[in-house]
């Protein structure tokens, strides 16, 4: 059964994208509704650091539920050549998925967007001027534009034919610590540049636990597993008890996939976007969810105005939809081209890239990169850095 008066927004999935989307697209006036299979507070398998960039792209109203500030980071290649270095000012910030995301609720709530839990989306349909998102209970949401943000294996991303161009497995752990072990991790991070190449692992500090987790090429999950279980007992940490034990697949767009057919636009994993070095896309999820939004408001406002025989301030709704794509060009797009350039050159070369860290420029780029000073289209848009990564990418 499907409601009588249609949507301006609905968004599928409650994660970083779509509480970006559902609260930017409230904000702009839009008749928001969020649809979520679980119920928050939920678990997600995720590391949990925020970049500055997320810290940035979070906005004012929302308490971020910090766990712990990192200012040191430990780095080894393959569990030697352990070189820890120290920043003045806190780079990172460690967060609990579950409460972080709830506060992401709790702003698109205060924005006056409408959340729906416990809705199974089966399937999404379109017709001229609105798409029909099908529920598993049989009932039928209609809005003039969706934002699907329901991660990259949801039907959003199969409806609009995302291609990715890599996929990687992660397994991580949340390990519970006692108050010595804490004490040792606080405020630092590792990283352990992994044998396979691309791959690599890492230990986050929140406070009573640690995040311990690696990722790797798929295809590889028996190395995968290994790595993990040796690198948490090379750590002294398979003694402690686990709070979660968790993997999962992320995919990395292909240049030439789309994010929009017809009135369905894609943010987020579900439309792979993140970054293909570090794997990072929480600050993606939170940047591309913002600017769905704004674009399915712009594009639900224009619809209305059209079918009302009257002008609007913006522009004919595929014309507004159309913007999505030139926003992520502008903004994310060479972001995650440039972290390709420095996927191969990491790949080929570790050991290069673990000496360059322990030189002043590259410790000063990590630290840009992570508290949002610069990105990586940023840094290797400087043409020194271009062509090092370029002939090391090719050697």
């Amino acid at each position: 059964m499907a409601s009588q008066d249609p949507w301006d927004v609905a968004v599928i999935g409650a994660g970083p994208a779509g509480l970006a989307a559902a609260r930017a697209a409230a904000q702009d006036g839009a008749r928001t509704v969020v649809l979520e299979r679980a119920a928050h507070p939920r678990y997600k398998t995720c590391g949990g650091g925020l970049i500055g960039a997320s810290l940035a792209a979070v906005g004012d109203g929302i308490r971020i539920p910090v766990r712990d500030e990192v200012s040191s980071c430990t780095f080894t290649l393959r569990g030697k050549r352990e070189q820890t270095r120290v920043h003045r000012t806190p780079m990172l910030a460690m967060v609990l998925r579950d409460e972080f995301d709830d506060e992401l609720r709790r702003a698109a709530a205060g924005a006056g967007a409408v959340l729906r839990e416990h809705c199974l989306v089966r399937g999404l349909s379109q017709q001229p001027y609105l798409a029909r998102v099908h529920l598993a209970a049989g009932e039928e949401v209609t809005a003039r534009v969706v934002v699907g943000a329901d991660g990259s294996s949801g039907v959003s991303a199969r409806h609009a034919g995302v291609r990715y161009a890599q996929v990687d497995l992660g397994l991580e752990l949340e390990i519970l610590v006692p108050p010595p072990v804490r004490d040792s991790w606080r405020g630092r991070i590792l990283l352990d540049w992994g044998a396979l190449p691309g791959s690599y692992a890492w230990v986050f500090p929140k406070d009573d636990r640690l995040t311990v987790g690696v990722i790797a090429t798929r295809g590889h999950a028996d190395y995968t597993r290994q790595y993990l279980r040796d690198f948490v007992a090379r750590l002294d940490l398979a003694g402690y008890g686990t709070a979660q034990d968790s993997g999962h697949l992320t995919r990395c767009r292909a240049d030439d996939s789309p994010v929009r057919t017809g009135r369905v636009l894609v943010a987020g994993d579900a439309a792979g976007l993140l970054e293909p070095c570090t794997r990072e896309g929480i600050s993606f999820a939170l940047r591309s969810g913002r600017l769905a939004g704004q674009v399915a408001a712009r594009a639900a406002q224009a619809d209305k105005a059209a079918q009302a025989g009257r002008a609007g301030p913006a522009g004919p709704p595929d014309q507004e939809l159309d913007r999505y794509l030139a926003l992520l060009g502008q903004e994310l797009i060479p972001e995650m081209r440039a972290g390709g350039l420095l996927l191969r050159a990491f790949s080929r070369h570790p050991g290069l890239f673990h000496a360059g860290l322990a030189t002043p420029r590259g410790w000063r780029a990590f630290v840009e990169v992570c508290s949002g000073d610069a990105s990586f289209h940023a840094l290797a848009d400087r043409t020194p850095s271009r062509l090092a990564l370029t002939l090391v990418g090719r050697i």
